[in-house]
């Protein structure tokens, strides 16, 4: 495919996308896909709105709680609330897993994470990083696995804590 071509695909997926949703909407989608933040400008440019309505629209999510704002200078800039999609994120996991699902993954995890602290004699990935040469592919991907095995045991510990606390609360 040429350039063009590419060029009038996303034009009329665009297109398709500004008549189906509503400016808020589409602005919306963009602060939950934004975790550095962004200027009232460059939302509206990506969300297809004009910049005060890409304004208008951040303020509200910030007022809800579901974005946040940092300043860049004079600039705002708005994000997805990092608090608000890691509580998010626990709540599905309590949903999809049972206790003793989350007890067994925990388990896993911690495993996996104890095999990467005796295959690389390190007690953390950013150890490993310090320890590795560029060209260690496998242990660059292990790193990565490391990292990604770690955050999902800290929610998995996280969900069950929320599911104990949940308990108590209601006995």
């Amino acid at each position: 495919m040429t350039s063009e071509t590419w060029d009038d695909i996303n034009e009329h997926v665009k297109a398709e996308w500004k008549a189906e949703t509503t400016p808020f909407e589409r602005v919306y989608e963009i602060v939950e896909q934004t975790h550095d933040g962004q200027s009232a400008a460059e939302i509206a440019e990506r969300a297809l709105v004009s910049e005060p309505t890409a304004r208008r629209h951040c303020k509200a999510l910030v007022n809800t709680g579901f974005a946040e704002t940092e300043t860049d200078g004079q600039t705002t800039l708005y994000k997805r609330n990092a608090d608000r999609v890691l509580m998010s994120r626990i709540r599905e996991l309590r949903e999809e897993a049972d206790r003793d699902t989350l007890l067994e993954g925990i388990k896993r995890m911690k495993a996996e994470i104890r095999d990467y602290e005796d295959r690389y004699n390190v007690v953390s990935p950013e150890e490993l990083a310090n320890k590795l040469s560029a060209d260690e592919t496998e242990g660059w991907d292990d790193l990565s696995t490391w990292r990604t095995t770690r955050g999902n045991l800290a929610i998995a510990q996280a969900a069950l804590a929320y599911d104990d606390a949940s308990h108590q609360l209601t006995a």
